[in-house]
């Protein structure tokens, strides 16, 4: 059992219940309601309460990234045992402006938290050894995740690596027919829906690139196609919306990529960045 398998059952189901279907819904909303009740039950006592199959029950656990009902029944219970402080709060038009930059600073150190927890060593360690390996690294994203891709690529160019970010959805396109079995495709999106971005994999996977997608925790065609995925997990309010939050954790988890790849390349991205200040340096006073 994977460590994302012992914790954080609740926060998957919530960042990823607008994608439910009716009947998924249903299942979530029972164990958001009832979780005291479930850690102490089984699955066909579940699926009696809900007037569904056993099946049912057991592919709403596999669709949040359990391995099956059991495995849920322990994330869960680690919750409520150790429970998470609730610091996702709605804001309010009667708030003041203090109390409404408070719960934003709130709920983004909530969307950090929640990432951490979900965070798998395997997909790190695959996607930093990806990073070390490549000849060309390109970062896309389209809207606000293509801010976090052109960050990305401020970021790694000061590893000494070959990197280029691409925000157009046509340079995309292009850019992604050129890349070889030798390179890696980065492809950012909250939602993993995004029509381009998900062109962008298919034409980066047929030209042989490997790639990686940095997206919501929720099951996704991006996901899907990805060599190597790393999640956030965010939730909405009445006045932000879950991507906002989600620009966060995408960050840091850029963040951490870059911070093991500079570690591993000691020398060479010492020398990388003594070459870039002196460069800078001509344009400071």
């Amino acid at each position: 059992m994977s460590s994302t398998e012992t914790r954080h059952c609740l926060p998957r189901i919530r960042s990823s219940y607008s994608q439910f279907s009716e009947k998924e819904r249903q299942v979530a909303d029972y164990i958001i309601n009832h979780s005291n009740k479930i850690i102490h039950s089984t699955i066909n006592q579940v699926a009696e309460d809900l007037g569904v199959a056993d099946a049912t029950v057991f592919r709403f656990c596999k669709r949040i990234g359990f391995k099956g009902f059991q495995a849920m029944k322990i994330a869960l219970a680690a919750e409520i045992v150790n429970p998470i402080q609730d610091i996702h709060e709605t804001i309010s038009e009667s708030d003041s402006r203090k109390v409404v930059a408070e719960k934003v600073l709130r709920s983004n150190i909530r969307t950090l938290e929640d990432t951490r927890h979900i965070l798998e060593s395997t997909s790190i360690e695959k996607a930093v050894e990806a990073l070390l390996t490549a000849d060309r690294i390109e970062f896309y994203g389209n809207g606000g995740s293509g801010i976090i891709a052109m960050d990305a690529q401020h970021k790694f160019i000061r590893t000494g690596l070959r990197t280029a970010a691409y925000s157009d959805a046509h340079l995309q396109i292009m850019s992604a027919s050129q890349l070889t079995n030798r390179d890696l495709a980065i492809l950012i999106s909250h939602s993993g829906t995004n029509k381009d971005i998900i062109r962008v994999a298919d034409i980066a996977k047929e030209s042989g690139a490997t790639t990686i997608a940095i997206t919501n925790l929720a099951t996704s065609p991006l996901s899907k196609k990805a060599d190597i995925s790393l999640y956030t997990v965010s939730q909405e309010t009445e006045f932000r919306s879950e991507a906002f939050a989600s620009r966060i954790a995408q960050l840091s988890l850029v963040d951490a990529l870059y911070v093991n790849v500079m570690i591993a390349r000691k020398e060479e991205a010492k020398d990388s960045l003594q070459r870039m200040r002196e460069a800078i340096s001509s344009k400071r006073l």
